[in-house]
């Protein structure tokens, strides 16, 4: 396992509760980071920390990202405990039901949305300023393979995933004259709950279409992530990572 240097460096995990977002704050913290892990999930964020060994690196902040003014309290709370933000990770987001999308149920479809694309523009909106004025941040955004290449009967997932590829290639060029890059990366099925709790069959489909022929580890892809989120990748912004298993065409 690479090692990556965060000593000295504070990150915000958002959906860090479980899945990647768990797995890239234990990286970072194995890295000398600190870490303040944010989760709408107010019990399965204290089971997280206490799991962590709630080390003085960590701390956890039940935040719901769809929620400007909690966003904005929990980078007030951050910077309160840690006294600064170097590290972004914009993880949190929901899948939403697999139907079609002339049988999508319209609330569902604005929910996912509003989590993962809004919710993500929200956090960005929130720590930016206290980036720039530090003059060093490294942000690095969760998309999908399927907000390249749209999976059917996703269409709210694959929709919120492309925004987000937007977004990041958007403020990566608003801040490129600064220390502070903005990439994305576009992960296939990962072993996830979430990606888990998908109809099976739409899981069997977007398993298929992966040449590499199985999940991603959710190891391999805190490694890409924690390699962006570092100090090292200093040039690179604007840009989407692939994480699909040989899936992507671009």
């Amino acid at each position: 396992m690479n090692f990556y240097d965060f000593k000295s460096r504070v990150a915000i995990v958002t959906g860090g509760g479980q899945g990647i977002g768990r797995t890239v704050a234990e990286r970072i913290l194995a890295g000398g980071g600190s870490v303040c892990i944010w989760d709408r999930d107010a019990a399965l964020l204290e089971k997280t920390v206490t799991e962590l060994g709630e080390p003085t690196g960590v701390h956890g902040i039940p935040v719901d990202i769809g929620d400007l003014a909690a966003v904005e309290a929990g980078t007030a709370e951050t910077i309160k405990r840690f006294g600064q933000i170097d590290v972004l990770i914009n993880n949190a987001a929901i899948v939403g039901p697999n139907t079609s999308t002339w049988t999508y149920p319209a609330d569902a479809f604005a929910n996912v949305v509003h989590v993962g694309l809004v919710g993500t523009f929200h956090c960005c909106r929130a720590v930016v300023p206290h980036m720039i004025a530090r003059d060093y941040g490294r942000i690095v955004n969760l998309s999908s393979i399927a907000g390249k290449e749209g999976n059917p009967n996703a269409v709210a997932y694959s929709s919120t995933k492309a925004g987000v590829i937007a977004l990041t290639k958007s403020l990566g060029k608003e801040l490129a004259d600064k220390n502070i890059s903005v990439n994305c990366v576009t992960p296939a099925v990962a072993k996830t709950a979430m990606a888990l709790s998908q109809a099976p069959e739409h899981l069997a489909y977007i398993l298929a279409k992966i040449p590499r022929g199985r999940m991603l580890e959710l190891s391999e892809a805190a490694s890409m992530i924690c390699w962006l989120a570092s100090e090292e990748s200093s040039f690179t912004t604007g840009a989407v990572f692939d994480l699909s298993g040989g899936r992507a065409t671009y």
